[in-house]
């Protein structure tokens, strides 16, 4: 079945099920595709169900096939944690991120706590063996999809006490809560690596069980103005779901080249 359904995803990421005019359209039949792949009608109804935990199809009690989801992969602009607040101030940076590619975005806050850091995160803010850090973990919906896990974490020494660690999404935003106690984020150092999905993630981003679907991990490491490693924030971003852009300018006073 895992093979039927990684056929399939690349077929409607293809577009083969589209029609002439481009718009979304069906799949044939649970027990047309069966025969197709080898599989029974039953295993086949399990592989459609797989296909539509990642999104990428729907069903309705009386249609022939499966209709296939009309889904734009969210563009993902991580500089934008960085441009101006004028047009929202007190919205959080996932919103304004959202907003700036004209989406619908909510968060789903999972859990939020205190632990002994762990690798990768110990290493990339500093911390002694057995030091604590606060954790956020939360999950990113656009149009009603939920596209990214979004996990930050922070020495629990900096934020003890204070609206970080509210038990629920903070309206200004975390970031500017750092701000506040002295720890403005000015600079992120931004790690992208390629891998799949893990179980606890699937479950997160509702892509079904037993799937491992090909995804970026971006892990953000912010500092603040005097230098000092301050946050890191984890992304699962499933390929299907999300687009990472990257935006590079440069610097107005450097010189042109010559050659």
């Amino acid at each position: 079945m895992e093979t039927a359904t990684a056929d399939i995803h690349c077929r409607i990421v293809n577009q083969e099920f589209h029609q002439p005019d481009g718009t979304p359209g069906r799949l044939p039949a649970a027990g047309e595709l069966g025969r197709q792949y080898g599989l029974s009608r039953q295993a086949m109804n399990r592989v459609i169900d797989n296909l539509k935990s990642e999104g990428l199809v729907r069903t309705r009690a009386g249609s022939r096939g499966a209709m296939v989801q009309d889904w734009q992969p969210l563009v993902f602009l991580p500089q934008g944690e960085f441009d101006s607040r004028e047009e929202s101030p007190q919205a959080d940076i996932y919103t304004r991120l959202v907003q700036s590619v004209h989406r619908k975005g909510t968060s789903r806050m999972d859990r939020v706590g205190v632990m002994p850091a762990q690798e990768p995160v110990r290493s990339r803010l500093g911390l002694r063996v057995g030091e604590f850090v606060a954790f956020r973990l939360r999950t990113n919906i656009v149009d009603g999809m939920p596209v990214h896990t979004d996990d930050s974490y922070v020495p629990l020494r900096l934020v003890e006490g204070s609206d970080w660690l509210l038990d629920d999404n903070v309206e200004r935003g975390t970031n500017t809560v750092l701000a506040e106690l002295g720890h403005e984020l000015v600079r992120s150092v931004d790690e992208l690596t390629p891998r799949t999905t893990r179980p606890e993630e699937n479950t997160r981003l509702a892509l079904g069980e037993g799937n491992s679907l090909p995804a970026i991990e971006l892990l953000s490491t912010g500092y603040d103005r005097d230098g000092r490693p301050v946050q890191v924030t984890a992304f699962t971003l499933p390929r299907h779901r999300n687009t990472v852009v990257y935006e590079r300018t440069k610097p107005a006073h450097q010189p042109q080249d010559t050659e």
